[in-house]
């Protein structure tokens, strides 16, 4: 298992649950472990899909193919399993939750992660937090504020990077985390995530984004152009850039 990519997809196509159109279509793609990837396409290529299966959302099905997360199937895994097993998700709208605050929730996801078998010391786990708002310059507060509930678009982005930040996972599958973002937010997520990279040079990133902009404070080591379900084109990051200079016209391929 050392030597297995952190993500290998093979063949992959999936469908939403209970209809005929498929939206991935025979998707390969290859991320060896600490690298970052960025995915970029149309509206309605995929991107999002994607994201979504890998995560194990219920309302996708997967027709054909295998994802193997260092080295292992995760297909048959639950959502909760393969957050247990690693894999982290940021939405594209993180959905908001009244009454438990930021850092119930984080305590009893890190809980999670430990198992029944060991305690999480609450000392601990306030060190971790603190540590980890300060890298994304947010205030203590914030800890106590029911999640993303009243949150501005920026605000829930920190906090999903937030999260990100202490639970640390091996893989972080980033969906369109720049949607909303004024720059001044955007530099800070993007510090956050980077710092966090840095800290943790073996978690492979996966960021989905329309845009170039993000790939300027996050750069990429691959950037994969995704149309109609399968992925068209590979190039390093300054694929991005000719992306933002000529759209993704060229690409579209007609159903």
């Amino acid at each position: 298992m050392s030597n297995a990519p952190a993500l290998e997809i093979q063949g992959l196509s999936a469908k939403v649950a209970n209809e005929d159109t498929s939206i991935l279509k025979d998707l390969d793609l290859v991320v060896e472990p600490g690298q970052i990837h960025a995915i970029m396409g149309p509206n309605g290529s995929g991107k999002s899909t994607l994201a979504k299966v890998l995560s194990g959302h219920p309302s996708y099905q997967v027709t054909s193919g295998e994802v193997l997360y260092l080295g292992q199937s995760i297909l048959d895994l639950e959502p909760d399993e393969r957050a247990l097993a690693g894999i982290f998700m940021a939405f594209q709208y993180p959905v908001e939750i009244p009454g438990v605050s930021i850092a119930n929730f984080l305590r009893t996801a890190l809980q999670a992660r430990l198992g029944h078998g060991e305690e999480l010391d609450l000392f601990d786990f306030q060190d971790q937090l603190l540590e980890a708002m300060e890298l994304l310059e947010v205030e203590p507060s914030f800890a106590e504020r029911p999640v993303n509930d009243g949150f501005s678009g920026g605000e829930k982005k920190r906090n999903e990077i937030l999260q990100m930040a202490v639970l640390r996972p091996s893989l972080a599958i980033m969906d369109e985390t720049d949607s909303g973002l004024d720059i001044d937010a955007l530099q800070v997520v993007s510090k956050g995530v980077n710092s966090l990279h840095k800290q943790n040079p073996e978690m492979t990133i996966l960021l989905i984004t329309h845009y170039q902009r993000i790939l300027d404070y996050i750069k990429p080591d691959l950037v994969h152009v995704m149309v109609d379900g399968k992925i068209v084109r590979t190039g390093g990051p300054e694929l991005a850039l000719e992306l933002e200079k000529q759209g993704y016209a060229d690409w579209k391929i007609s159903s």
